[in-house]
């Protein structure tokens, strides 16, 4: 029993991204051993998620009040808003145009021969989000407590930067007073998000297992070039073209920030959430980054909601692998508005798992495949083989959002990943 309990705490003496690694690893184990019977374990991994869930409301209403609160100027507010969106918008580009070159040299698309076995897939099943315009719109809530019990991210966000602007116009007296009583509450949220973290590597653990022992590989072979273009892709803008950006503008080595991150990383992997991974995101980087609050209290909920490089990667190699398995040649306009739409379609799309796979539907629409009677099908077919990929692509979310907040705060003045 001693023995047991030494190996124990030994385990949980270890940084939290090796428990987290070793939870992962136990978690693909036990599924490969028990087959099916390993979805006993699915609650652990559920419970997890809850408890993520739970947190992640008030953590961004209460972090982005206090977060521009603390700004104090609207001139020093649209300069990091500036600055946010700039980075936003340039890696999601880059991320296209990725995706965008690769499907065109691969052509994962020809020849493939999809089988009838998808046929149970009905995109009208899925929500669907509306245009520009209504992205627009629903970040306006008409009533802001609703808006945050049904976990409409876009809509807290937008009453949080408002109410965070308003703060900033009180009397001295009293603006001190609501900026610190706004602190006090995003530093007890911080603190149940920190415990909610110490559950991390059985949670990790439980949804391993359930995804590993869920997933089925009859698939994969017949959509095998299409998997290998999008984890290439995926490959290609997190370990090259964001760790450039990241040393061209912070001249601070990639590899710090990898680790101080490994756990958000882990943790993404895990859960395909961009959302659900925010509190171990935000954790990270003002923990083990030395980002400020101000930043990463502004930053990084506006980033799990819009900034998904990964998705937009996803979404035009997606398309043109359907316009290609369909024997359509898209010209350079179609593919031009492919870019454009996808990127839009990022913007909008849900940090929840393949989410990704409900907004294609979009992009199909504008070069005119939506409502092709094959296309459902293949739909089908990529999101019976989305699991991993999508696990790749929140890493790649949550990763770029994490860059951009160390970017942006080195370009405020911050000391951050230094060595003290």
């Amino acid at each position: 029993m001693s023995l047991l309990r030494q190996a124990f705490m030994k385990f949980w003496n270890l940084e939290l991204y090796w428990k987290v690694f070793i939870g992962m690893g136990a978690g693909i184990v036990y599924a490969l051993l028990l087959g099916d019977a390993a979805m006993n374990v699915a609650p652990i991994g559920d419970i997890f998620m809850r408890l993520l869930k739970m947190v992640i409301v008030p953590l961004i209403f209460f972090s982005i009040t206090s977060g521009v609160a603390g700004i104090g100027e609207i001139k020093s507010l649209g300069r990091l808003g500036a600055k946010t969106f700039g980075y936003y918008f340039m890696t999601s580009i880059l991320a296209i145009l990725i995706g965008l070159t690769l499907t065109n040299i691969i052509q994962p698309g020809v020849g493939v021969n999809i089988q009838a076995g998808s046929t149970e897939f009905d995109p009208s099943s899925l929500s669907q989000p509306g245009n520009l315009g209504n992205i627009l719109l629903r970040m306006i809530p008409t009533n802001p407590i609703k808006a945050m019990a049904n976990g409409d991210v876009l809509a807290v966000i937008f009453f949080s930067i408002v109410l965070g602007m308003a703060i900033t116009t009180l009397p001295k007296k009293q603006y001190e007073f609501t900026r610190d009583l706004f602190e006090t509450f995003f530093n007890v949220m911080m603190k149940l998000t920190q415990g909610v973290i110490l559950f991390l590597p059985f949670g990790v653990f439980g949804l391993i297992a359930k995804a590993v022992a869920s997933t089925g590989f009859e698939l994969f072979k017949a959509v095998g070039w299409y998997m290998v273009t999008i984890a290439s892709g995926l490959t290609i803008h997190i370990f090259i073209v964001l760790p450039i950006i990241f040393w061209l503008f912070t001249r601070i080595n990639p590899l710090k920030h990898f680790k101080a991150i490994a756990s958000a990383m882990a943790t993404a992997f895990s859960t395909s959430s961009s959302g659900a991974t925010l509190p171990v995101t935000m954790d990270c980087v003002e923990n083990k980054a030395g980002v400020s609050n101000k930043v990463t209290s502004f930053v990084l909920p506006l980033g799990a909601t819009i900034n998904m490089d990964g998705t937009a990667l996803y979404e035009c190699a997606g398309v043109l692998f359907i316009s290609q398995a369909l024997g359509f040649d898209l010209s350079f306009t179609q593919q031009l508005l492919i870019v454009i739409t996808a990127f839009l379609a990022s913007v909008g799309a849900a940090a929840i798992p393949s989410a990704g796979l409900v907004m294609i539907f979009i992009v199909l629409d504008a070069v005119g495949l939506g409502d092709h009677p094959q296309a459902a099908l293949i739909v089908g077919t990529m999101l019976a083989v989305d699991r991993p990929l999508d696990m790749f692509r929140t890493v790649v979310n949550i990763t770029s959002d994490s860059m951009g907040a160390v970017i942006i705060a080195k370009s405020e003045g911050e000391d951050v990943l230094s060595d003290d």
